[in-house]
Order: structure tokens, then sequence, then C-alpha cells
């Protein structure tokens, strides 16, 4: 019973590693999904600063953030289609998706900084400013990430398709060669 469950592991992995030969965009892709979902997941804290602080721009920034979260998996999906080579508009798209996200993470980091380091009417730092603080770093790492996986897919796409995933079958070594010559 034990050798089944080891072969069906072995089996999944290696399903798993054909479809990441096929499509290595996956691992980018899953970064883009991480990076939205910790971003949408603590906006919270986010919104709770915006509306402690009020600097300017920072609700702009928010709202970029979140619109252009949304769209670069829209222009990630149509810049690899199944069987097509990559549209290269639709990757620029990706990168300046990316990039708007990452100036609007800086921009209202910027804004808490100058808030609460303010010599005249200050704000009070209260957890959930730190935890918008950390979480807006976290997130500029992330969506870099993402970036730096996406230009260095054709590198590690060629090295995943290196990995061996044929399955061995007995009695294909003992096969006679067919003669397709006609008589």
């Amino acid at each position: 019973m034990e050798k089944k469950q080891n072969k069906g592991i072995k089996e999944a992995i290696r399903k798993f590693l054909v479809s990441l030969k096929r499509r290595p965009q996956i691992i980018p892709g899953f970064f883009l999904v991480i990076s939205f979902l910790y971003y949408s997941l603590n906006l919270t804290s986010v919104s709770d600063t915006l509306s402690m602080i009020q600097g300017s721009m920072m609700g702009f920034c928010e709202f970029l953030t979140m619109l252009c979260s949304i769209l670069v998996f829209v222009c990630f999906l149509n810049s690899y289609p199944r069987r097509q080579k990559p549209h290269i508009g639709f990757i620029i798209l990706t990168y300046i998706m990316l990039a708007v996200i990452v100036v609007a993470d800086i921009t209202f980091r910027s804004r808490i900084l100058t808030a609460v380091t303010r010599e005249n009417n200050a704000i009070q730092i209260t957890g959930y400013i730190t935890k918008a603080y950390s979480m807006l770093y976290a997130h500029i790492i992330l969506v870099i990430i993402s970036a730096v996986l996406n230009a260095t897919m054709p590198f590690y796409g060629k090295l995943l398709k290196k990995i061996n995933t044929s399955i061995e079958v007995e009695g294909n070594t003992e096969m006679d060669a067919i003669d397709l010559s006609e008589d």
C-alpha cells in the first residue's frame, strides 16, 4: 500500500514538472497572485492609515496600486497565450503596471514617514500605521520578485526543459525495429 502512495506522489510531481516545462510562466504568475492577495488582505491597515494621515496623493496611490494589481493579471495572462508567441506589447504593459505599483507604494510609504516625522503636528504612531508601513515594503519586494521572475523566465524555462520527465515503460527496450518499406 505504501509503495502505491509513493508512486502516486511521484506521478503527481512528474505531472507538475511537465506542466511547468510547457508553461514556465506559472511561476511569475503565482508570485503575482501572492503579491495581490498580500496587498488585498492587508488593505484595511492601508485604509486606516489613509484616514488617519490624509496626506496628499495617498488615496490616489492606494487606488492606483489596487487598480494596477488587478489589471496586471489581464496583461500578464494576455502576454503568454497558449501555443503562440508571447505578445511583446502586453509584456511591456505588465512591466509598466508593476512599475506603477512600486512607485505608488513608495509614495505612500514616504507620505507616512513625512506625517510621522514632521516637527509640527506629528501623527501618533499606531499599530495599523506601522503595519501598513512594513506591509508596503513587503509588497514592493513581492512585486519586484514577480518582475524579476518574469524577466528571467527564458533562462529558467530552458533549465526546466532539461529535466527528464519521461516514463520508463517495461518492454520498450526489447522491441524490434518496424520495417516500413513496402513489400
